[in-house]
């Protein structure tokens, strides 16, 4: 019987016994008495079980102190695969915020996760070099800003932000009412209503360049508006209006994509000729384009038209450079 069997064994005599002797441990896990109190120490110290000694009945059990003591559940020992990339996400994302002047607040955080990840007979080490998530394509955002931004949401006050354009490189000064910090494909936006629009804007987290909070109450929009605004469309860039994308991918990427997730309205369907169909609403182009060209010709946009001469222009550009 191995350790993490010995731990899952210890649990169920105190669940279902109540009170548990010494003997009746070392008898029924066929351990000496030394292993056996190692067991229970790292059980208490490390798993935080609500495991004492009671001199009365001269037996182990669940402290009834504890609330709930006896649903206590061993931590960490086995995650489905939902629940392990949850914390490993959980540790990157705190991870990038570190180091800078988040450390003090995530760094209790991360030691919490750390010892629910190597619970058992696996260090959180050797989980991390297992077991990896690759954040491709994220961009570095200064850890001043997030905490400034976090703040303005959470304590909904208005801010003056300085903010990168990119598809022309100016630095735009705003007043805007912060709705929601969101992380998306790896990447931090804040969703906030932007008061010269008078509209709903998203600004990416790494361009906004400087950030200030006013003392000023943020406009508040509801929780059904900012989700019919931005999660309508397709990506990042939704919005209210929206069309419908049809794209056809090719036999040999029909086996990946038909079990990817592009929108969750999107519909996905086989063709008898083993092509892949897929339908979703999408708002603005940028991201969708960037995500249908980097197929190549393994995909093809049926609709709409517009959807259509945009690939195909950027696919004519993209071959000019190679003439």
């Amino acid at each position: 019987m191995d350790r993490l069997e010995r731990f899952y064994r210890m649990q169920g005599m105190l669940k279902n016994r109540r009170f548990v002797r010494t003997q009746d441990f070392l008898a029924e896990l066929e351990v000496s008495r030394a292993t056996f109190k190692r067991d229970l120490d790292y059980m208490k110290d490390r798993l935080h079980a609500p495991i004492i000694y009671d001199r009365h009945h001269e037996a182990y059990r669940f402290d009834d102190s504890v609330a709930d003591s006896e649903l206590w559940q061993l931590p960490g020992l086995w995650f489905s695969a939902d629940e392990l990339r949850a914390l490993l996400t959980m540790d990157s994302l705190l991870g990038d915020l570190q180091p800078g002047v988040l450390a003090e607040l995530t760094g209790p955080i991360r030691k919490r996760l750390k010892e629910l990840l190597q619970s058992g007979e696996h260090s959180a080490e050797d989980i991390a070099r297992r077991i990896r998530i690759l954040a491709i394509g994220s961009r570095k955002i200064e850890p001043a800003h997030f905490r400034v931004l976090s703040t303005a949401v959470l304590s909904r006050r208005r801010l003056t932000i300085r903010h990168f354009r990119r598809h022309d490189g100016d630095v735009l000064e705003r007043e805007i009412s912060p709705q929601r910090l969101v992380h998306y494909r790896d990447n931090w936006y804040l969703d906030a209503w932007c008061h010269k629009r008078q509209a709903l804007r998203s600004f990416g987290v790494d361009a906004i360049e400087s950030a200030v909070v006013m003392d000023k109450p943020a406009k508040e929009v509801a929780d059904e508006t900012l989700d019919r605004h931005f999660t309508s469309g397709y990506g990042i860039f939704a919005g209210t209006e929206t069309e419908q994308a049809v794209l056809l991918f090719s036999v040999e990427r029909a086996r990946w994509v038909s079990r990817e997730v592009w929108h969750p309205q999107q519909e996905g369907s086989m063709q008898p000729d083993g092509t892949y169909l897929l339908e979703f609403p999408y708002s603005q182009q940028p991201e969708l384009v960037m995500d249908v060209l980097k197929y190549g010709a393994e995909v093809e946009v049926l609709s709409p038209p517009s959807l259509r001469a945009s690939v195909a222009r950027e696919l004519r550009a993209a071959c000019a450079r190679y003439a």
